[in-house]
């Protein structure tokens, strides 16, 4: 009879670490990333005027440039005057993260990495917009493309991983199932 007691406990201790462990590396991604967009973006305010631009090597001005932008819209200046809505989408996010991540499984480091930018980006750029009345320090310029910012580009390459992972994921499925039928089909 001890046996059966025991089993319940241990089968929650390692779903306790589980957690903590899941946790814990969200954190350090989403705070890495966190890190360095508020340490780029108060580089930029405090170093340029806005609409400044600085060009630190001569030949890269064509491709790449560093401007101090404002940006009361989404990602890559898209949906401007909507800061609002996009801080509570911020925080919606945020909760749904941390909902879900510690339900993701074991080996699935693609997609922990992929909610972990995401987590990331969202908070740095909610954290702007807490700041800087509802708006966002943009300062990446890349030739003709909207100025964006390392929240931005985290959260970018957060959703490209996230559906590359599943429609990979989706792809491995299918050839699992296939193969597994194979092996049960009936032989001439």
């Amino acid at each position: 009879m001890t046996t059966e007691t025991n089993q319940p406990e241990n089968q929650t201790r390692p779903s306790i670490w589980h957690t903590l462990g899941a946790y814990l590396s969200l954190a350090l991604i989403a705070g890495t990333v966190i890190l360095l967009d508020q340490l780029t973006k108060n580089w930029v305010r405090d170093h340029l005027a806005l609409g400044e631009t600085w060009r630190p090597f001569d030949w890269l001005p064509p491709y790449v440039r560093i401007v101090n932008w404002h940006n009361s819209g989404s990602a890559f200046g898209l949906f401007q005057g909507g800061g609002g809505i996009f801080a509570i989408l911020a925080v919606v996010v945020t909760l749904m993260i941390i909902f879900y991540f510690p339900r993701l499984q074991r080996g699935d480091w693609a997609l922990r990495a992929a909610m972990g930018l995401q987590l990331g980006g969202a908070l740095g750029n909610l954290l702007d917009r807490l700041q800087h009345n509802l708006m966002v320090t943009d300062f990446i310029a890349v030739g003709s493309f909207p100025v964006f910012n390392i929240a931005d580009t985290a959260i970018t390459f957060g959703v490209i991983i996230l559906f590359l992972s599943i429609w990979l994921g989706n792809d491995r499925e299918t050839e699992n199932k296939t193969e597994l039928g194979k092996e049960h089909a009936p032989s001439d």
